[in-house]
């Protein structure tokens, strides 16, 4: 997912733009899961509190929203009323 560390902000933000970048290429199109917590953990090395925080503001975002059970899903415009 990302080969380098940039120093100067925190890991948490570099795998969430990561994401954002593969929600606006179409690489997650709408309605697609997106990775989830332990496959965050297993293909960047962060802990399990780092992971929470990127899918968390993705989610405070309004770019994923989760569905407990099922996981993390790519919002399109007429989710707005997801969970």
């Amino acid at each position: 997912m990302i080969d380098e560390w940039a120093e100067d902000r925190p890991k948490w933000e570099q795998i969430a733009d990561v994401i954002r970048q593969r929600i606006a290429d179409g690489t997650y199109p709408p309605r697609s899961r997106v990775p989830s917590v332990q496959q965050l953990v297993a293909e960047t090395g962060v802990a399990v509190d780092t992971a929470q925080k990127v899918l968390a503001n993705l989610r405070d975002e309004g770019a994923i929203y989760t569905v407990r059970g099922l996981g993390s899903f790519v919002a399109a415009r007429d989710d707005a009323d997801q969970p």
